[in-house]
């Protein structure tokens, strides 16, 4: 078994299981990805949003692969087979910018590994998982 260091992103429960299926491929976000974190495994660390029903933990580890700004609504709905975001979405277009994140799943962890850190929308640092290889 090998300990490895990541930073991790917090998104929440399901649309952190649509990612861990494959059935989305693009994350959206309001903002561009940093740079810094283009091609980085991440861990995906899945939050419970308003359900509560678990406590945040590890699901996966993922990679962006690219970021992209949608350029108009048009642009953006087009993927929406990719993003899974559609009109009815709490994360609707609002005439607000969109930034398109391709997202590779690397690994997924069963069972999940329990997270005590920070919660929300950040880029949590120095995480440490054991993991086989």
């Amino acid at each position: 078994m090998k300990s490895r260091t990541y930073t991790g992103i917090n998104i929440q429960w399901p649309i952190s299981e649509e990612i861990t299926s494959g059935r989305k491929t693009i994350e959206t976000r309001t903002y561009a990805l940093p740079e810094k974190f283009l091609n980085q495994e991440m861990l995906l660390i899945e939050t419970p949003g308003k359900s509560q029903a678990f406590k945040s933990r590890i699901v996966a580890i993922i990679k962006f692969v690219s970021s992209t700004e949608y350029k108009s609504k048009t642009e953006f709905y087009k993927d929406v087979s990719k993003h899974l975001v559609d009109k009815n979405s709490p994360w609707a277009w609002k005439d607000k910018k969109k930034y398109g994140w391709g997202v590779k799943v690397i690994k997924t962890f069963s069972p999940p590994i329990e997270f005590k850190g920070k919660k929300g929308i950040v880029y949590t640092k120095n995480i440490s998982v054991d993991h086989w290889n």
